[in-house]
């Protein structure tokens, strides 16, 4: 090791030892040869550590006398803090199935074939390899008309939200519908992002158009494929009719395309936005098929706010990270996502089958319903039970319960629990279900 990083070493030890104590006031240090030799350093490097810890007032150095420690004031020492996280919703992918390796050669394809210019600041509509494999995944996976060059690649549908909050407040307009139940985390980055949100109830075919049409907002955000928290799929009949309120207000639908590639007693339904391409912003994400850390997601956005879009999320951030885009490309492009799908369809399935089965045997009479799709179900307890209780105590008995109420901006009539699946194991759901059973008992 050279002498200069010695003596920084020995330097930052000795500073180390006076902060925490371990060295204190007034204590004498031995003399430079001395420490030298024990170290088995040269006399220089322990001259050029106590002269920079002298000048630093770590240390006192008078002539004829021996170094000494300084008296520094007592400093806060640091005290470890915790992580927390933030609070998500439930329904995670299980972390433990990321196709790391089939993840890693991917990026070792892309970056191999990356053109040294592409190093440089993206394109804030995203990588062009992206978009075209998108193009090509989500009009096969998803019977969306996307061409290349009306996506927007963002980090995550946390950023896409941002971006449309950003583009509607431009347009003049305020306040977005939001589905009633629906997600927590979405109304608040909306809310934070200048917007007024105003609850849309939703019905067992969805969200209620007629509340729509009754308003007068001209922008609304729905879950159609897999409605979060309900589960509901929506009908036919809204479909259209929620396209009908958009061109007929002028309006936009925000499609929130929540977990609808995991669908086990069907093919997945298709996207609204295949049948409205003019008046729906499309958006997606890797969170729930591959995993939420990866923060790459999409906006299929109507050719007229294209530029728009752009110019927000160049605004933002300049551009999503272009090595990460041009994996997730390679990853959709050799068919590793489709595979990926449908191991975790079975996987989802199993974990899903073990829960309804566990339920059923162990607390009779309640009513499970959103089992068709995604990594959550909605459990329904007798109306007697106090929700926050009862979620409470499921919690500690093992699984990732919520209650619905939390979801909710109007009072709901009846209870119930929004309980994720993806991420546990199915012995483990199986186990914590029959201990809430044998609690409430």
């Amino acid at each position: 090791m050279p002498r200069g990083q010695q003596a920084s070493t020995l330097t930052g030890q000795l500073r180390v030892a006076v902060r925490s104590g371990s060295l204190r006031a007034g204590t004498r240090l031995p003399a430079t040869r001395t420490l030298a030799a024990d170290l088995g350093v040269s006399r220089g490097v322990v001259v050029r550590a106590y002269e920079q810890l002298v000048a630093e007032g770590y240390l006192n150095a008078r002539q004829g006398s021996a170094t000494e420690v300084a008296a520094v004031p007592d400093l806060p020492q640091p005290r470890p803090q915790p992580d927390p996280r933030p609070p998500s919703n439930p329904g995670l992918p299980a972390g433990t199935t990321f196709p790391r390796a089939a993840w890693t050669r991917s990026a070792a394809r892309a970056l191999a074939q990356l053109p040294d210019a592409d190093l440089g600041y993206g394109h804030p509509a995203g990588h062009r390899r992206l978009r075209f494999e998108l193009s090509a995944y989500l009009g096969r996976v998803r019977a969306l008309l996307a061409p290349p060059e009306r996506i927007l690649v963002v980090n995550g549908f946390a950023q896409a939200a941002r971006l449309v909050a950003d583009v509607l407040r431009e347009r003049g307009l305020t306040a977005i519908g939001v589905e009633d139940p629906g997600s927590k985390g979405l109304r608040d980055q909306l809310t934070r992002a200048g917007l007024t949100c105003v609850p849309v109830p939703v019905d067992g075919q969805g969200v209620r158009v007629e509340v729509l049409e009754r308003s007068t907002l001209r922008a609304v955000v729905v879950t159609p494929a897999h409605q979060f928290p309900t589960g509901v799929v929506t009908s036919p009949d809204r479909r259209h009719a929620l396209l009908r309120w958009a061109r007929d207000t002028d309006g936009l639908v925000l499609e929130d395309d929540y977990d609808a590639e995991f669908r086990y007693d069907r093919t997945p339904v298709g996207a609204l936005q295949g049948l409205g391409p003019d008046v729906v912003i499309y958006g997606g994400s890797v969170s729930k098929t591959l995993a939420p850390g990866l923060r790459i997601g999409w906006l299929v956005v109507p050719e007229h706010l294209v530029a728009a879009f752009t110019d927000a999320k160049y605004a933002i951030d300049l551009a999503t990270g272009t090595i990460e885009q041009v994996t997730l490309a390679d990853f959709l492009a050799s068919g590793e996502m489709d595979r990926h799908i449908r191991r975790m369809a079975t996987h989802y399935r199993t974990r899903r089958d073990r829960l309804v089965t566990a339920i059923v045997t162990h607390l009779p009479g309640w009513e499970v319903t959103g089992t068709a799709a995604g990594l959550h179900l909605l459990l329904r307890p007798p109306p007697h039970l106090d929700e926050h209780d009862l979620a409470a105590l499921a919690q500690r008995c093992g699984l990732d319960a919520r209650p619905l109420r939390d979801y909710a901006l109007r009072k709901r009539d009846r209870p119930g629990l929004v309980i994720g699946y993806g991420h546990r194991h199915p012995d483990a759901l199986a186990k914590a279900v029959t201990e809430l059973g044998r609690s409430l008992r």
